[in-house]
């Protein structure tokens, strides 16, 4: 293994309700959905309609931009809905799941033994490919493009995250086909960030490069950054640990397989573990029966307080999201509020008596203590950013949408998970992730 990389700045958010390392196999929903709302940049063209019978691995629709990228159903069974918002958009494709459904049949390979080419066409076919994101930007990796390397995170250092040596526990064989299909796409190496505890620094066909620090040490972002910054013109693709399971299983069984593992974590959980179900299943069958106040005034997110989405219980589970975090919705009312010694209160900044007791877990709720202020220079993002570049002097070039500024300000290396913590600890209330994205399709839309 390479020398450890130490990074120093970040923060650890110590919450209350980590996963215990308990596995339960939930049964099949009755029903599954696909949205588009996952995927941004996205314009999804139709393929299916209402009460149409699909297997899994079925065409659901395709980006407009590049039809040969296919979104497939995740189970089989019966299209029993298409959503729509605002001007039609298209919300969810609901499928009423059926175990007779059966999968569409695909190649079934030793990844090893075939071009890069017929992988790459195998993960279109199957929809696997749209796990596949490419930086700069964040978005699906277009087709067309080949990557200068590959990054795969094995680790999460975001609060509550689920601990992948876990998650992928028993299925390491098929982690190495996912990874042995994924090193024929690139001409480069596929990279593997490790933490110190790794399960996975043994895997082969793989450059492994170690990390130690507090979050965002775990963020692929941050591990490209330190062993091979992006320029202008550089593009590299990542993909989520866990998602190179279905990659082997595809190539090991010819099928596609969206059995998926989610911690479900946080203060409000009764009994914090995980479970295994599937791909785009209700956030009800996670949560049902499993809070510790089911009628108290609760924020269910699916994905990480940081950076998940903010859900009912009626919703789907995100595409990309690996974890359930429940924490209290904070909205009542708090006597004398910031002015109280803060025993039980987590600060970034060591405001409160909170900080003598660094070990301490914490119930945080979703409030924001406060409005919008100024955008003041505090120089606190640099202190939660290991990465090379000036957090505020870039948002505020995107705020004014001077193009040029955001290049040479590093808005290539990032996404809105990178800059998360900025947005927690932020003073003025500032939605960093909101204005990032909003620079980034400006980046798309002017440069590609």
């Amino acid at each position: 293994m390479s020398e450890v990389i130490k990074l120093r700045k970040g923060l650890n958010i110590k919450l209350k309700g980590s996963a215990n390392k308990e596995l339960e196999t939930l049964p099949v929903p009755s029903t599954v959905a696909l949205k588009p709302t996952d995927f941004p940049g996205l314009t999804p063209k139709l393929l299916v309609k209402a009460d149409a019978v699909v297997k899994a691995g079925d065409a659901m629709f395709y980006d407009k931009y590049h039809p040969e990228v296919l979104f497939t159903a995740p189970y089989g069974g019966k299209v029993v809905s298409v959503n729509r918002g605002e001007r039609r958009k298209v919300l969810e494709i609901v499928i009423e799941t059926d175990e007779n459904a059966g999968s569409v049949e695909f190649t079934k390979a030793d990844p090893t033994s075939l071009s890069g080419d017929e992988i790459k066409e195998q993960l279109l076919k199957s929809g696997l490919w749209t796990f596949i994101k490419r930086r700069p930007y964040g978005v699906i990796a277009s087709p067309n493009e080949k990557p200068g390397s590959i990054y795969i995170s094995t680790f999460d250092t975001a609060p509550l995250a689920p601990d992948y040596s876990f998650v992928i526990e028993g299925e390491m064989d098929t982690f190495q086909t996912g990874i042995n299909a994924l090193a024929k796409l690139t001409d480069g190496k596929v990279n593997l960030g490790v933490n110190e505890s790794s399960a996975f620094s043994s895997l082969k066909n793989v450059e492994v490069n170690s990390f130690a620090g507090p979050h965002p040490a775990g963020n692929v972002g941050i591990q490209i950054h330190h062993t091979a910054p992006l320029n202008k013109g550089d593009i590299v693709w990542t993909i989520n640990a866990q998602d190179v399971l279905f990659i082997g299983r595809l190539f090991e069984t010819g099928k596609v397989d969206f059995a998926k593992i989610f911690a479900l974590t946080g203060s409000e959980v009764e009994k914090p573990k995980y479970y295994k179900t599937v791909l785009g299943a209700p956030v009800e069958t996670i949560i049902a029966g499993k809070l510790i106040l089911a009628d108290y005034k609760q924020r269910i997110i699916s994905g990480n307080v940081l950076t998940g989405t903010k859900v009912k219980s009626q919703c789907y589970l995100g595409y990309y999201d690996s974890q359930v975090s429940v924490i209290p919705e904070g909205d009542d009312y708090e006597f004398m509020g910031w002015a109280t010694p803060g025993i039980d209160k987590f600060s970034a900044s060591k405001t409160f008596f909170s900080s003598l007791f660094p070990k301490k877990e914490y119930t945080l709720t979703a409030n924001l203590h406060g409005g919008d202020r100024a955008f003041v220079v505090s120089g606190q993002y640099e202190k939660l950013v290991p990465m090379d570049i000036l957090p505020v002097h870039l948002l505020k070039a995107i705020l004014v949408n001077d193009i040029d500024k955001m290049e040479q300000l590093g808005i290539y290396e990032i996404i809105e998970e990178d800059l998360a913590l900025c947005e927690f600890a932020c003073t003025s209330k500032i939605k960093v992730q909101d204005i990032l994205r909003t620079g980034i399709n400006t980046m798309i839309k002017e440069l590609g």
